[in-house]
Order: C-alpha cells, then structure tokens, then sequence
C-alpha cells in the first residue's frame, strides 16, 4: 500500500469503487464540457491559442498560468455552478479545485492534438493528476501499465484501468484533504493561515500538474 493509501486508512476514509469512479469521472466530465462561468476545456484552450497567434506551446504556458491562479483564489472553486451538486464526502474547495486541474489538463491535451471524447485521453488526463512521482510508483510497482502519455496512446481501452485510475485519483484527494486539515490545525490560531496555506497549496499543486502534462503528453498535431 503505497504512502497515499496509508494516509487515507489512517484518517478513516475507505475509498469504495463506485464512489471513486463517480467522484473523479463527474468531475472530468464538468471539466470537459464546462461548468458554471467555467468554459470547456477545448473553449479556454482555443482562446488562449488565439492569443498566442497559433503557437501552440505559448498557448500552454499561459493556460498553466491561468489555472494556477484560479486555483489559488480562495473561495473560486467553491463558488462554481455545480459543485453543490456533488456528495460532501470530500469538502467543496478540494472538489472544485480538482475540477479547475482537470480542466487544465483537458486542455493541454487539447491543445496537443488530442480527442477529448476518447476514453483512452481521458484516462490518460486523471492519470497526469496524480503527478509524475505517483505515476512512476505505480508504474514500477506494476499497478499502472504504462505513462499517462502511453494510456492515452494505446492501441485499445481497457475497462478495466477505468477504475483503477479513479481509485487512485480518489484517494490522492483524500491525502491531499488530510494533509490540509493537519496543517490548518497546526496554525489555526493565526489569522488568515488557513486561506494562505490552502491558496498556496493549490497554486503549487496545479502548476506542478499542469507542467507534468505539458512534459507528458506531447504533440500529436506533428504526426
């Protein structure tokens, strides 16, 4: 069981299959289609393109700047139109930040000359939000068969990485919750710790996704 795991088990939280796959593939999907003032991911990507004149590497650079930001302004993420929708058994800002990450995502792979509605990318999209550590973990491990790069490139989909990703996925946001909680806990007493740790813990964490899928999936548009 890897660190990720240990850390969930040890907070009490028990990730079941259903819940996994509900959580992070509703989230994937919101992040894709758009949600709120949240445009598609394909729509935030192609604007952005236009303002790079068509280079498509500028264009990444400044969505990865972009959702950094978004991600680490408190109370933007809980504020989206449907968040409120999802269970409350992972808290609104740790859901709706996920969500922007997806978004991200979504949209490198987009700009990158990916099909945003092949299962394969999208499988491919979660396993980029693990982040590259994880990633090589599980790939050495043999949990993962191969990169998000080499997922979202397979000959064939397998249904059965499906759920595998969203268990993974799931349970790093667990971590991640907890890990929060016992910061703010540590700082509780000092005023504004919380919105300073949470913003700057979003921040780091989606400008480090978003470089690890710029680096991963790389351009399909040069075949």
């Amino acid at each position: 069981m890897g660190v990720r795991a240990n850390v969930a088990k040890t907070a009490g939280m028990k990730v079941a299959p259903s819940i996994a796959s509900g959580y992070v593939r509703a989230m994937l999907d919101k992040a894709i289609d758009g949600v709120g003032p949240l445009r598609s991911a394909a729509a935030t990507a192609d604007s952005r393109l236009v303002d790079a004149h068509g280079d498509v590497e500028d264009a990444v650079t400044a969505l990865v700047r972009l959702h950094v930001g978004l991600a680490g302004v408190q109370g933007f993420v809980t504020n989206l139109g449907g968040i409120a929708a999802f269970p409350v058994a992972l808290p609104a800002n740790i859901v709706g930040v996920t969500l922007v990450q997806c978004h991200l995502v979504a949209g490198v792979a987009h700009l990158r000359g990916y099909d945003l509605e092949d299962a394969r990318v999208r499988n491919g999209i979660l396993a980029c939000m693990l982040g590259e550590k994880a990633v090589r973990d599980l790939v050495r491990t043999t949990s993962f068969p191969s990169s998000p790069m080499g997922i979202a490139t397979s000959p064939v989909h397998d249904p059965v990485l499906d759920e595998l990703i969203s268990r993974e996925v799931t349970t790093d946001l667990i971590a991640r919750t907890v890990g929060r909680r016992a910061m703010t806990m540590v700082g509780r007493r000092v005023p504004l710790f919380g919105s300073f740790v949470g913003g700057g813990s979003d921040a780091l964490t989606t400008w480090q996704i978003g470089h690890y899928a710029a680096r991963e999936l790389r351009d399909r548009n040069l075949r």
